[in-house]
């Protein structure tokens, strides 16, 4: 039955350009890309959250994605067909470099998620002093084509938002397959058991440094994908929204607070938070810039503490729990 209600949903999704929303409706529309380009940035950080890899830094690898190919077409007009690879070839070896030391040394826990967290600040800095190629703190805006208000399948610069829509959406639905299958695989299973007890798990044979090299790669390269996208999309790019701890910090809270133990639950996540996010926009307007992160820490807190499945994970519990208790009931 959730696999029909999951195609017809997805159905639904794809049929929705067709009903003119993005023509009458151009901030709902661009709301609902956004959510789904950073649900699936925030089920590429399940990846590893859920298997109790913390990392507070992936910040970095959307700064490096977005900042790569933006800069090779700013400065050498570098179609984004070959910056992607590349700036997702870099995101790899940003992982490798964080996480072998640290895998081999054994630095788990708070202690990684320290580490992940001073890389984030690292790209950061790196962004903001070299201001003269990313303009520092004030942004960067990719270099418009000649034929600006035409889609431009060179330079990735499209008017026709349904274009970016289907680009949204595939990488979104290409990240479930990707979290569906590291789920079922044997992978799970070696990940679960490096995450109770890494020596227990190297005794039975695990390779536990390559395994947890390979989800972090993947991790850092789907995020890394998610945040060129949405640089190409949102068509202007800022070191404290890409990388820095602020926005970190937003997708452990969506990945948490939607559920990162279910595939769906991270872009549900991102509906709360994106959602969140515009409402304290109008409701405060400049009067208060740190609203957002703010209120994010304390429903953080709240979460952990109250709801540490997030919420769609306490929705199947209460399910599972009244569905017993029926079960029960009937049965005497």
């Amino acid at each position: 039955m959730r696999a029909y209600l999951g195609y017809a949903g997805i159905g639904l999704l794809v049929l929705l350009p067709l009903s003119g929303i993005g023509s009458h409706m151009t901030y709902l529309y661009r709301i609902l890309i956004l959510i789904l380009i950073w649900g699936y940035i925030y089920t590429s950080w399940a990846l590893m959250g859920k298997y109790g890899f913390v990392s507070l830094g992936h910040g970095a690898f959307l700064g490096v994605g977005a900042y790569t190919v933006t800069l090779l077409w700013n400065s050498f007009q570098l179609t984004p067909w070959l910056g992607i690879p590349i700036a997702l070839a870099l995101c790899t070896v940003a992982a490798l470099i964080i996480g072998y030391p640290c895998f081999r040394l054994r630095v788990v826990g708070h202690y990684f998620a320290l580490v992940t967290l001073a890389l984030g600040e690292v790209v950061r800095l790196s962004i903001i002093a070299l201001r003269d190629y990313t303009g520092g703190s004030l942004g960067l805006t990719p270099e418009q084509m000649p034929n600006a208000g035409e889609n431009s399948w060179y330079a990735f610069q499209f008017a026709d938002w349904n274009i970016f829509y289907y680009m949204a959406l595939g990488l979104w639905l290409f990240g479930l397959w990707v979290y569906r299958r590291v789920e079922r695989s044997m992978a799970t299973a070696a990940l679960s058991a490096i995450s109770e007890d890494e020596v227990a798990a190297a005794s039975i044979g695990i390779g536990v440094t390559s395994m947890k090299l390979r989800i972090t790669a993947l991790s850092a390269v789907m995020t890394g994908a998610g945040g060129i996208l949405f640089s190409l999309f949102n068509r202007y790019l800022n070191p404290e929204t890409l990388s820095g701890i602020g926005v970190s910090l937003e997708i452990v809270f969506a990945a948490i607070v939607g559920g990162m133990y279910t595939a769906i639950g991270p872009t549900v996540g991102a509906t709360l938070t994106i959602m969140l996010r515009e409402y304290l926009r109008v409701l405060f307007g400049t009067h208060f810039i740190g609203a957002a992160n703010t209120i994010y820490g304390i429903l953080l807190i709240l979460f952990i503490v109250f709801m540490p499945t997030g919420i769609l994970g306490w929705v199947h519990g209460r399910f599972v729990a009244r569905h017993s208790r029926l079960r029960e009931s009937g049965g005497s």
